[in-house]
């Protein structure tokens, strides 16, 4: 049977290293798991006990497309605590994870074959999702001195239909702050292209808050997800916030796409949003986790890194070890048993000269494989 030339994607090669890992693991190794992009806590115990008695109360069915109106008001609030931005509770769409509204923002914006920049080093599954939809990625170099963040200049004259930013970004960790994200806006806005902001990882911020495009502007798309911040990545539950004149737009494609988000996962993430004290102890662990990091790495020899803001990532510039940054992960893995993804994930061009680290497990975990690292780049001189 045949298959589409849209189906054509590229593996999401973090999952090929995991792969390798878990293998290593079943033959008896222990394995420090740097590569994914997961917390190492769970949700927060507000989450579980909401949704034990919400199925003790009866049966879990179909929410409006949406998403619980509730859940939808409680998010609106979190932008006036976070962001003092008062947010209409109906721009709010209920997503099954961030990826859901990726795939629903999309569709909303963009024609079969429409060019969309996204930042390179980026978020891989950006490329994919546009790519098997129809649409057309294009990959907007990032330097090093604008904090591997794309400015106006990278997309200048390329005929985008649309710009796609995360702040802080998926490999680096950098951040936009309030100028840099105004003159995004506006350089889009000016050509007429749409614009979409990934704040996944806002709430895992260190030494400045990230700033939120609603902040500076109505007319943009932002996707957010309880994976990150709330520590819920099984779960499956996100959120998108719209123009009020595009929320019938996306829900009628979300009726059709998904029907709704988990309910289940809904009621959890509620109850997520009030349990402060127990994600800020997750943020205890990532600030302590990104200084051993910043420390470790260097000490291990990789110097060259870029400055990680936000999320729980440090990307290595690693050029001067390896041309293969596919092959130098893997050598790590059979060698110090930790698990570290390859920049050609983020950067198809470029990627082949870096690494990404990620500092999301426990403070023990880092620490032990900073250690195995140190050694293993030590024995390699």
């Amino acid at each position: 049977m045949r298959t589409s030339r849209r189906s054509d994607v590229d593996p999401f090669i973090v999952m090929d290293v995991m792969e390798a890992a878990r293998a290593a693991e079943a033959e008896g190794r222990h394995i420090i798991h740097m590569e994914v992009g997961q917390p190492g806590t769970g949700a927060p115990q507000a989450a579980i006990r909401a949704l034990g008695q919400a199925m003790e109360a009866g049966p879990l069915g179909y929410t409006v497309a949406l998403g619980l109106p509730e859940l939808r008001a409680r998010i609106a609030r979190l932008y006036g605590d976070w962001y003092d931005v008062d947010l209409n509770p109906d721009r709010v769409i209920i997503t099954p994870g961030a990826s859901g509204g990726f795939i629903l923002a999309f569709n909303a914006l963009f024609d079969s074959g429409d060019r969309v920049g996204i930042g390179a080093p980026g978020y891989p599954s950006y490329r994919q999702i546009l790519k098997g939809l129809g649409f057309t990625p294009v990959d907007l170099p990032t330097a090093p001195e604008n904090r591997f963040q794309p400015v106006g200049a990278d997309f200048a004259g390329l005929d985008l239909a649309g710009l796609l930013v995360a702040s802080p970004a998926n490999p680096t960790g950098t951040m936009l702050d309030h100028a840099a994200m105004s003159d995004l806006i506006a350089a889009t806005q000016d050509t007429g292209a749409s614009f979409i902001s990934d704040e996944i990882y806002h709430g895992i911020e260190y030494e400045a808050k990230a700033v939120s495009a609603l902040e500076i502007s109505d007319d943009v798309y932002v996707i957010n997800s309880f994976s990150k911040y709330f520590s819920m990545t099984g779960w499956r539950v996100g959120w998108m916030v719209v123009p009020e004149d595009h929320v019938r737009v996306v829900e009628r494609i979300a009726q059709n796409m998904f029907i709704c988000a988990p309910h289940a996962s809904q009621v959890a993430a509620l109850a997520a949003m009030d349990a402060t004290p127990e994600l800020e102890a997750n943020m205890d662990v990532y600030r302590a986790n990104r200084a051993l990091m910043l420390d470790g790495l260097v000490q291990a020899g990789f110097t060259d890194i870029a400055p990680p803001d936000g999320a729980f990532y440090v990307y290595a510039d690693v050029s001067a070890f390896t041309d293969d940054a596919r092959a130098f992960a893997a050598e790590i893995l059979d060698q110090a048993g930790v698990a570290v993804t390859p920049g050609l994930d983020f950067d198809p061009v470029r990627g082949h000269r870096s690494l990404r680290f990620s500092y999301a497990r426990s403070t023990r975990d880092i620490a032990d494989g900073l250690e195995r690292l140190t050694k293993f780049m030590a024995a390699r001189r």
